[in-house]
């Protein structure tokens, strides 16, 4: 029997393409391309169905990001059989990490398939990440939660959960500057002003100073993205000072 035939009807081009796009990049044939359609469609287009429901990926992220943390603390409590609650959900946060999943979005070159009506200089770095949660949980309800296990496995779990360094990495600069201040008694304060400059998107910039000296500055679009990026640079700023202590 076709396959086009009996899956998918009519037969597009655009769904030909897609379905084996879908098959390279997925290792296993798609059924529902409907699901990864939704997965793909950014909310600008504003599409709703039927019943007034709207079609876009942000359903799917939310079901991805839930199909993707099981997979992971399944992974970590078998791989790591000592770790406590707390370590395991450290791991865990590390590998699902917005920086992480955007960076899984990118490389996987997810934006090739996304419908938008947005101009690409305003398209949201984390639209990668939530591109790519979507994308599980199509999988999911297209195929199960075998296949959803399979496709976290080859495209996270093999290439990029290392145990021994995720140990060492930092989730969290601004949690790590915090903590290592409160411990070792030092004062610290971030400053937060919008930035705008000649741009139409607001911007905020942050200074982030330690005993009264500012050792770090960030600018983002958002308060808590530039104080990640102020705290980053004092770390990088007071590295050596603070792995000794």
């Amino acid at each position: 029997m076709n396959f086009f035939r009996s899956i998918i009807k009519p037969a597009s081009k655009e769904d030909k393409n897609l379905y084996y796009e879908l098959k390279e990049l997925l290792n296993f044939k798609p059924i529902k391309l409907s699901h990864y359609k939704k997965a793909f469609t950014h909310r600008s287009l504003k599409l709703v169905d039927r019943k007034g429901i709207p079609i876009n990926y942000e359903r799917l992220e939310f079901l991805g990001d839930a199909m993707l943390g099981s997979v992971m603390a399944s992974y970590l409590y078998k791989k790591v059989p000592k770790g406590d609650e707390g370590y395991l959900t450290q791991m865990r946060s590390k590998v699902v990490s917005r920086e992480h999943l955007n960076t899984l979005g990118k490389d996987l070159d997810l934006i090739r398939f996304v419908k938008s009506n947005m101009a690409e200089e305003h398209i949201s770095n984390n639209l990668y990440g939530n591109i790519f949660e979507a994308l599980i949980g199509a999988i999911y309800l297209d195929r199960g939660y075998n296949y959803c296990h399979q496709f976290i496995y080859e495209q996270v779990i093999l290439p990029y959960v290392d145990i021994e360094r995720l140990e060492g990495k930092i989730s969290s600069y601004k949690g790590y500057v915090i903590e290592w201040c409160q411990k070792n008694k030092k004062k610290y304060k971030f400053e937060s002003f919008e930035d705008s400059g000649n741009q139409n998107k607001k911007y905020f910039s942050v200074t982030l100073s330690v005993d009264d000296k500012i050792m770090g500055k960030g600018r983002a679009t958002s308060k808590k993205k530039a104080q990640e990026i102020a705290a980053k640079r004092v770390y990088f700023a007071m590295q050596t000072q603070m792995e000794e202590s």
